[in-house]
């Protein structure tokens, strides 16, 4: 057992689908905020700037960017990340997926939606975990999580952000995204000092408030894929796109792509 974790860490994490981790990335906090500016300096292909009409500050996110940021890859291969998704997930072997960065200046009216984010990848498995980690201290802004969610018998249809437009066209595949609050579910989220982490399934309902406080709101995620992650073919173009990686459904992720960073 890693020390960061207990048992009961591990059966709520299998049971409802998300815990939160207490200090996971606090030794790397300045490393991934190093890795943030640098991100923001020289953003990647996927990076965007969330503009919606009448929103205001700056929401700026990209990901897939761990093989040119050399503080995220050292996150990735030298934290404690790996070793703590395996035991959380059951599995014996770890695959990174991807990295993404979310950031929310002062005054950023925008919500980030809720949404789950399996249907948008291309990957299939219960053995997943996603870790949320704010580099700076979080209240309102933090991450929110409908427990249990990951369970549901429909996955849940995902949106575009800003257009607030389908994802994908088979729409009847998908149920709609419920609103939390209105229905009355349980919402798990919690204050958080720079290096907590969330940790939570792919398939779990989550989002987050804008930031209006007067601090800026860093986030770093993490995706990580277990022993029964497969290719799976989805009705679209997913998110993230990996464009020209000749995978057929069935197949474990290819490992020069999305490497194995810990086996237990």
């Amino acid at each position: 057992m890693h020390p960061l974790l207990t048992e009961k860490d591990i059966d709520d994490y299998q049971r409802d689908g998300v815990v939160v981790i207490r200090g996971l990335f606090k030794d790397w906090v300045e490393v991934l905020r190093a890795g943030i500016e640098r991100n923001m300096t020289e953003p990647g292909p996927y990076a965007s700037e969330n503009k919606k009409d009448g929103e205001s500050g700056r929401f700026f996110d990209d990901y897939c960017n761990w093989p040119r940021i050399p503080e995220f890859e050292q996150v990735i291969r030298d934290s404690a990340a790996a070793e703590v998704a395996a035991q959380l997930m059951g599995s014996e072997t770890v695959q990174v997926f991807h990295d993404h960065v979310l950031v929310k200046e002062p005054g950023t009216s925008m919500a980030t939606p809720w949404h789950t984010d399996g249907p948008y990848y291309f990957v299939a498995g219960k053995q997943n975990v996603s870790f949320w980690s704010p580099l700076d201290p979080v209240r309102e802004a933090t991450l929110r999580c409908v427990p249990g969610s990951h369970r549901w018998e429909k996955p849940v249809l995902p949106m575009r952000w800003v257009k607030e437009e389908a994802y994908f066209p088979n729409v009847e595949d998908y149920m709609l995204v419920p609103d939390p609050e209105k229905e009355g579910m349980p919402i798990a989220e919690w204050a958080m000092e720079p290096g907590d982490a969330v940790a939570f399934n792919y398939d779990i309902l989550h989002g987050t408030r804008g930031n209006t406080s007067t601090t800026r709101r860093r986030a770093f995620s993490l995706r990580l894929v277990g022993d029964d992650a497969r290719f799976v073919e989805r009705p679209g173009r997913t998110s993230p796109p990996y464009p020209g990686h000749e995978m057929q459904p069935g197949q474990r992720l290819r490992e020069d792509w999305f490497p194995v960073i810990y086996k237990a």
